[in-house]
């Protein structure tokens, strides 16, 4: 080991040896090139993806009755309904008799962030992704999040619905951002994480809307925040939105996380947040919860299993897109296949595994 600059420096001032002196001096020498190669950044790699995803698929036992929370509450709109095709049935791995239905919604008719409810049928037994679902369990993904309206109008609404909530409407101060969070809970686990910006205004990017926006983000529960980070960056060239430092409350207080409350000034969590297009929606989320233990599902994020299931995104080539994924060292969950999706036709489509199990989908239309 070198040991310090400071300490190097030191003893090259004061040792009396000519040779020696010069040896120490190329020790600094070779020190300083160490730090300075240390102290930069990852070279950026083109991003597999250049907008948004598309699509949020959510696997659930009954369309109609998940769909209610986005339609009646949010006044989201179907932009298909109908049979799953046999080809994408085989592309997430279920069985020749598999069969299924899917409910594709939208919200004022944006053609990205769309919620593609999935029903299997003959596919098995179906178990929940994430039982439990505390934040500290890891695996999967946790929730869609959505900006909202009226928070309070929402929360009981949500409730006469048969949703529910794992946290109460609870304050957070992100950097200049005043917000009011609940993460709610439907059937089958399924979680939507609700934020109200209190201040200051919603940029004009996000566009007019009454209650709900379509997602603007999509989170996981991740084993270790800087190898997620590292995937999302270096193996799928995605943006940096937001790359914090380990955090813990000053006081004690409620937190969207649902840390117990007499330990939120002592377990610390960090976060991620990339999007491989600089915007407001199309990000992707991790945290780490790091000081407790708790259940890790990345094995269960699969179909039929019931929860949050992909994210979608389309790109202009899948066979180029999968390519650079393996040549920066990542394995495929699927290999490139042909699948008739609707409403999007015949498409190219491929799977990979975050590294906390969570599945990512890439297509192309050609």
């Amino acid at each position: 080991m070198l040991g310090s600059d400071s300490t190097l420096r030191y003893a090259w001032r004061h040792v009396g040896d000519p040779v020696a002196s010069e040896v120490l001096r190329l020790m600094i020498g070779l020190l300083a090139g160490l730090a300075a190669t240390a102290a930069m950044p990852a070279l950026a790699v083109d991003p597999v993806a250049n907008s948004p995803w598309r699509e949020a698929v959510v696997s659930v036992s009954d369309l109609d009755r998940t769909a209610a929370f986005f339609t009646e509450l949010g006044d989201y709109q179907v932009r298909h309904r109908g049979a799953i095709q046999r080809s994408e049935l085989t592309a997430w791995n279920l069985p020749e008799n598999a069969e299924g239905e899917s409910l594709l919604l939208t919200h004022a008719g944006n053609e990205s962030g769309m919620v593609r409810l999935v029903r299997f049928d003959n596919a098995g037994p179906k178990v929940p992704m994430r039982p439990g679902a505390r934040t500290w369990d890891t695996g999967c993904y946790f929730s869609l999040m959505i900006r909202m309206k009226d928070m309070d109008r929402v929360y009981r609404d949500a409730i006469e619905l048969g949703w529910w909530t794992e946290t109460p409407i609870t304050d957070l101060t992100f950097g200049k951002s005043k917000l009011r969070v609940v993460i709610y809970r439907g059937p089958d686990g399924v979680q939507v994480q609700g934020y109200e910006r209190l201040e200051p205004a919603l940029p004009a990017a996000i566009g007019p809307f009454e209650r709900f926006t379509r997602p603007f983000n999509i989170m996981q529960m991740v084993r270790d925040r800087d190898a997620a980070y590292q995937f999302f960056t270096e193996v799928l060239g995605f943006d940096t939105f937001y790359n914090g430092k380990p955090y813990v409350a000053p006081e004690p207080q409620a937190t969207p996380l649902g840390i117990p409350i007499n330990l939120t000034t002592s377990v610390r969590y960090r976060a991620s947040i990339v999007y491989p297009k600089a915007g407001e929606f199309g990000r992707m989320e991790m945290i780490q919860v790091m000081d407790l233990d708790g259940n890790d599902y990345a094995d269960r994020c699969v179909a039929p299993n019931l929860g949050i299931l992909a994210v979608r995104f389309e790109v202009e080539d899948a066979e180029r897109a999968a390519a650079q994924i393996t040549e920066r060292g990542w394995t495929l969950a699927g290999d490139p296949g042909l699948a008739s999706i609707a409403p999007y036709g015949q498409v190219r489509l491929f799977t990979v595994r975050t590294p906390d199990g969570a599945l990512m989908q890439f297509f192309s239309r050609r």
